[in-house]
């Protein structure tokens, strides 16, 4: 695939998740998240954003997100359930990201706050006003940025694409 191929960066953030007496990586979503996660997944699918590739923590908060948003797709995207994206940083998540395959043109990424706040803050070297004024005021659960960028996976880098949607359950 070409490299000046426009490309998807789709970050989301798990749905809210419960607090039973279990450990972090372990805790289910909550009611609320098991409402929220078909939303944004039917915010996707309205918007026609079909992931190729969906990089998921594994969390089970993240799982449980996952299975709910993609039923809504019209088609379900290869699916890796990557270590590295529980509790990521930035730093991290960038490197996840670089190490895509570049017949990929559309990425969806199922993480964390503050890593996918922090990611999509540091990506976008330009933004919708829209956008970026819903995205200041937080990355709430089950929200979802959407960033576009030109290039190669591997040249994904602070500053290099746009915030263009940014979307939340409870607006």
């Amino acid at each position: 695939m070409s490299v000046d191929v426009p490309r998807s960066i789709v970050l989301l953030r798990h749905a809210k998740a419960d607090w039973p007496q279990v450990a972090d990586h372990e805790r289910p979503l909550a009611e609320r998240g098991r409402l929220d996660a078909p939303a944004a997944g039917e915010w996707l699918a309205g918007q026609g954003i079909t992931p190729q590739l969906t990089l998921c923590s594994t969390a089970t908060r993240t799982r449980e997100t996952w299975k709910l948003v993609v039923s809504h797709l019209p088609k379900r995207p290869k699916t890796v359930y990557e270590d590295r994206l529980y509790e990521a940083p930035p730093g991290q998540i960038i490197e996840v990201i670089n190490e895509v395959a570049d017949d990929v043109r559309d990425l969806l990424i199922i993480g964390h706050n503050p890593g996918m706040q922090s990611v999509a803050d540091v990506l976008a070297g330009a933004a919708d006003p829209g956008a970026q004024e819903r995205m200041a005021r937080g990355f709430p659960t089950a929200a979802v940025a959407v960033l576009r960028y030109t290039g190669t996976w591997k040249s994904v880098e602070p500053g290099s694409a746009e915030l263009t949607h940014f979307w939340s359950p409870h607006e």
